[in-house]
């Protein structure tokens, strides 16, 4: 925890290390900004701070248009934080208050309305809905300086309840009037295809973002995900079309994308993510505008871009084995996913087999079972058809039908049933610690597929796959003890970053193999999944 002294050290020396994690406020001018931002430093009496962009605003500041506070990366605490409060940030930034309103959020995190505004307010100095206030307008600028939607679908598009409404809060958030704010963003707009959001992520450097994305690409599920070559980029975002393309006419070297169909709360949609200058280039498709947050809060899940890669180097990097890892590697993430149900079939079609054999089951599952993409989503698909298989779908499959083991196809059902009856909650806002109590109570689901599911599905960053078989030859290769309890034990220094140490692990192994040459044995297990027969 810091203090205000130490906050304002951090706004002394613009230090972006802090952007997202406060925001700090100048009395004299009514404005707040990142700690990073490159204005003059105020007097430390005129300075406030405030744990969120929702407080300051509750406080009665507005958005400084300099440093655009509102576009830093998230807090890493709320990926980190499994109490109520986490789980409310999380379920929050996931649209669920536009949804069902404040009386849904607390009824999904067991919590009476007032317990969760007294909560909220004294952790991050404001209440759900000042918090998701913030986030519709964050929404709300997007779409105005990105589309030409006319100005009250984007009103009902971000979830203000009138267009009145909107205008007052983008004015007193930002202190400029929405046609103000799209004249300003046709000036600085991406070239974008008819009916494409294109939109900057941010994220806390360094990252390894091309490890990240062809980590992706290997275990891409055809029909659903696809990872392409295309064309350079330029600052219009390129041709987007997810087609192969040659080299650009200027020589420039080509560039690999991932693309794949979401499945959102109001429809499905796609997304394009590429390496961007000091951000991720992402283009969005989607059927309905108002899930524009939540396609953007599973994207930031899906490549971890809220994580603090410094706090995970001072804990991983001071350690003998992984140090050596974490400095060639100082940017790694714990890729996670934007369906977590769709994580968690995945995790058991990837049973005791490699990930290419997994690929293929789960293109099979899709042709069979998956929803196709609609008219609107068609002609810009490429290779992308398909929604992954639903888990409603799935519980009314027979397991004899999914060409997998018997056994393990009860399990696959049973966990789509669970699933679909509300049994398992993958949501946003759940009891990561429960949820993986439930899994391993079902049959065919080991600490592997549970842990794997908490780690990539839930987004937790502090899961270790202690009987990973990848792991393990890893651990074997540096000659540390490697059965599952020496492992576990030994992991216990790595906390709470022991997801970050998989993937260093992973990736050492990938490393040596590809020195000498062969296949990598990683996201799998030797002698997990005795339960379930397979």
């Amino acid at each position: 925890m810091m203090d205000d002294d130490q906050r304002y050290r951090a706004v002394h020396s613009r230090d972006a290390r802090f952007d997202g994690v406060f925001y700090t406020a100048v009395r004299t001018t009514g404005i707040y900004c990142r700690p990073s931002c490159p204005a003059v430093t105020p007097k430390r009496e005129n300075t406030r701070f405030y744990p969120s962009a929702a407080a300051a605003q509750e406080a009665g500041f507005r958005a400084c248009k300099r440093c655009r506070p509102d576009l830093t990366p998230g807090s890493p605490q709320w990926n980190m934080r499994a109490d109520v409060v986490g789980r409310a940030m999380r379920l929050i930034q996931d649209g669920a208050v536009d949804r069902g309103g404040v009386s849904g959020l607390a009824s999904a995190v067991g919590y009476s309305e007032r317990q969760l505004n007294r909560l909220l307010a004294a952790e991050v100095g404001a209440g759900p809905l000042a918090l998701a206030r913030t986030e519709r307008a964050q929404t709300a600028r997007i779409l105005v300086e990105t589309t030409d939607m006319p100005m009250t679908d984007v009103a009902f598009a971000a979830g203000f309840a009138s267009v009145r409404q909107f205008n007052e809060t983008m004015r007193a958030v930002f202190d400029r009037s929405p046609t103000q704010m799209r004249e300003a963003g046709r000036r600085a707009r991406f070239v974008a295809p008819t009916g494409a959001i294109t939109l900057r992520l941010p994220y806390r450097a360094p990252i390894e973002l091309g490890s990240m994305l062809a980590f992706l690409g290997a275990r891409a599920v055809p029909g659903v995900e696809e990872f392409v070559e295309v064309g350079a980029r330029d600052g219009s975002g390129g041709t987007g079309d997810g087609a192969a393309a040659p080299r650009a006419r200027d020589g420039r070297p080509s560039q690999w994308v991932y693309r794949r169909t979401l499945p959102l709360p109001h429809g499905p949609g796609l997304v394009e993510l590429s390496e961007g200058e000091g951000h991720v280039l992402c283009r969005l498709r989607l059927t309905e505008p108002r899930d524009l947050s939540s396609a953007v809060r599973r994207c930031r899940q899906l490549l971890d871009l809220d994580a603090d890669p410094r706090a995970v180097r001072e804990v991983l990097g001071a350690d003998p084995l992984l140090g050596p890892m974490v400095r060639a590697r100082p940017g790694m993430r714990s890729p996670g996913h934007v369906d977590p149900a769709e994580l968690a079939v995945r995790a058991v079609l990837g049973q005791q087999v490699s990930v290419r054999a997994a690929r293929t089951l789960a293109g099979r599952l899709v042709q069979r079972f998956g929803r196709p993409l609609p008219p609107c989503l068609e002609a810009s698909g490429g290779g992308l058809t398909h929604l992954f298989p639903s888990a409603e779908t799935l519980a009314e499959a027979d397991p004899a039908d999914l060409s997998i083991p018997v056994a393990r196809g009860r399990a696959l059902i049973g966990l789509a049933e669970a699933v679909a009856v509300g049994k398992v909650d993958l949501g946003p806002g759940c009891d990561r610690e429960e949820t993986e109590r439930t899994l391993l109570g079902l049959r065919g689901i080991g600490p592997w597929t549970a842990g794997y599911i908490r780690m990539r599905g839930l987004g937790d960053p502090d899961v270790f796959l202690h009987g990973d078989l990848g792991v393990r030859l890893a651990l074997e290769a540096r000659g540390r003890p490697a059965t599952p309890g020496a492992a576990a034990r030994d992991a216990l220094a790595w906390s709470p970053w022991r997801s970050y140490a998989n993937h260093l692990l992973w990736a050492s192994l990938a490393d040596a193999q590809e020195e000498r040459g062969g296949a990598v044995p990683t996201d799998r297990t030797a002698a997990d999944h005795a339960r379930s027969g397979t």
